[in-house]
């Protein structure tokens, strides 16, 4: 007698499968409960996919628009056909589901960056009249959307030239559920007014400041938040002036603040010690400097002025601090650890200084997941962190000619790292292998400690192939089926690229 699965039951699976598409994709097939739970799972943000190759990419996106263009209304169908505008569907049949109804995300920029790369491979040029076409198809496909969706969780809207779209939020029933809003400051006030009239619970906003302006239907549209957990600002202009006073009005329920900007100089930081309830802080100024001072010039400092205020700021709640790119004088970050360290969990600066490094030692007991760049000569304060931090559970470690050694840094994993530690992640910044010998002895060494815990192990570098060779391959797939390690790689840009993303935006 078999066993069926209740609707229920697949459900709460196919949650846990959510970023594993591979998977996801294979339940379509199995019988049509399977596939109507699975296809649900899989629109909920569709416009989340990557490839590296271009070509796969393109075809992922050309047949995400055919379907729902097939799902478009016949008046929606005709105004394209009257524009020539021939998006071919999947099949000759009917769609199965209504697929604009599961998606939870609507992404402008991403929906009519995939539109115009369909219609621009067929015209093979770029000109005004594909990006003609590609606007309206955009518009129409927000507007099956936005009428479709019964619970709208995010709605991106990062496109300069968005006021094209004609955006009617109350004719969509699921715009009230918005929890999730990122933004241009210059969009039209009437979109921003539209919102306000619905939308009062938002937790998450992240806004580009453009131009030095932010439309006074945003700030109404903040003022009226119900609940406002997390901001995100990205600015280019170091002018923040015009749009604190509507964030302070939150003071006691923002609980995540990043600020992404390509100067740091001038850009005000004192007045984030008004958000006392903190519990994540993101700095984020990336320039094209980065490379060299991440690399190179780590004893080189921007002046972070307004962080000399910031310094003294307490906050009781404060778990992450991240400040990825430039980091504050150091006598500054190490006041600052005084004040907020014994309660942070993650912490990430991209700096080298011995005395830094200490203080994270001495300062930071709890913390669960760490990237700090050692020199290579203090291999000691690697030691000194693991037996300071036994809550330490992930750690990420520059190696290279004027960092840390690969074979060095694993035995002082293997040997020093607490129990709970399960994840290193190996930071390339020159190309160096890790001989055969070393790496097994590793593993050997992992396998043997009182803590059976399965090792995640990430090398990031430059290009695919530079960290491992044919040999270290095959010991790496013998510990992998073990049980012993986790192994992943990556290219030193995919990794710059997701902590780009990451930093700038929720």
């Amino acid at each position: 007698m078999t066993c069926q699965l209740t609707a229920d039951c697949l459900s709460e699976i196919f949650e846990y499968l959510e970023e594993d598409k591979f998977t996801l994709h294979s339940c379509l097939l199995v019988n049509r409960l399977w596939c109507t739970i699975s296809v649900r799972v899989l629109w909920r943000n569709i416009w989340n996919f990557k490839h590296p190759c271009r070509r796969r990419s393109l075809r992922v996106a050309s047949s995400i628009i055919s379907t729902l263009f097939a799902c478009l209304p016949n008046e929606s169908k005709e105004l394209l056909f009257e524009n020539n505008i021939f998006i071919l569907p999947p099949t000759s049949r009917p769609p199965l589901f209504n697929y604009a109804a599961f998606c939870k995300v609507i992404s402008t920029h991403k929906i009519n960056e995939m539109i115009f790369s369909i219609l621009s491979d067929k015209t093979s040029f770029y000109n005004s009249f594909s990006a003609d076409k590609s606007g309206l198809v955009t518009t129409e496909i927000i507007k099956l959307l936005t009428s479709q969706i019964y619970s709208l969780k995010k709605l991106d809207c990062y496109r300069f030239d968005c006021d094209y779209i004609n955006f009617s939020f109350n004719s969509s029933p699921g715009i009230r559920d918005l929890l999730e809003l990122g933004c241009l400051s210059t969009l039209p006030s009437n979109f921003f007014y539209q919102l306000s009239q619905v939308c009062h619970n938002l937790q998450s906003i992240a806004i580009i400041i453009n131009n030095n302006y932010v439309s006074n239907g945003l700030k109404e549209l903040i003022s009226l938040q119900n609940n406002l957990k997390n901001i995100a600002l990205s600015t280019f202009d170091n002018n923040l002036a015009d749009i604190i006073p509507t964030l302070i009005k939150h003071s006691n329920s923002i609980t995540k603040l990043r600020l992404y900007n390509s100067d740091e100089d001038n850009l005000p930081l004192s007045f984030i010690g008004i958000f006392s309830n903190l519990q994540e802080i993101i700095l984020s100024f990336p320039n094209v400097l980065e490379l060299f001072e991440n690399f190179e010039f780590e004893d080189f400092t921007r002046e972070f002025i307004d962080f000399k205020n910031l310094q003294y700021a307490n906050f009781p709640k404060l778990q992450t601090l991240k400040i990825p790119f430039h980091c504050p004088k150091v006598k500054y970050v190490i006041k600052f650890l005084e004040n907020n360290g014994k309660n942070l969990k993650k912490l990430y600066i991209s700096r080298s200084n011995r005395d830094l490094s200490l203080s994270i030692a001495n300062l930071c007991p709890n913390i669960t997941s760490l990237y700090v760049i050692f020199k290579n000569n203090e291999l000691d304060i690697l030691k000194t962190i693991f037996i300071n931090c036994q809550h330490l559970e992930s750690i990420k470690i520059l190696c290279g000619v004027k960092h840390l050694n690969k074979k060095k840094v694993l035995e002082t994993v293997a040997n020093y790292s607490p129990n709970k530690f399960c994840e290193l992640k190996i930071y390339s910044s020159s190309y160096s292998c890790v001989s055969s010998k070393d790496l097994e002895s590793f593993f050997i060494n992992w396998k043997n400690r009182i803590s059976k815990k399965l090792l995640k192990l990430i090398m990031i570098t430059g290009d695919y192939f530079s960290c491992l060779n044919l040999e270290n391959m095959k010991i790496v797939k013998k510990y992998e089926n073990l049980g012993i390690i986790k192994f992943e790689t990556k290219s030193y840009y995919e990794e710059e690229e997701e902590e780009k993303l990451h930093y700038s935006h929720f």
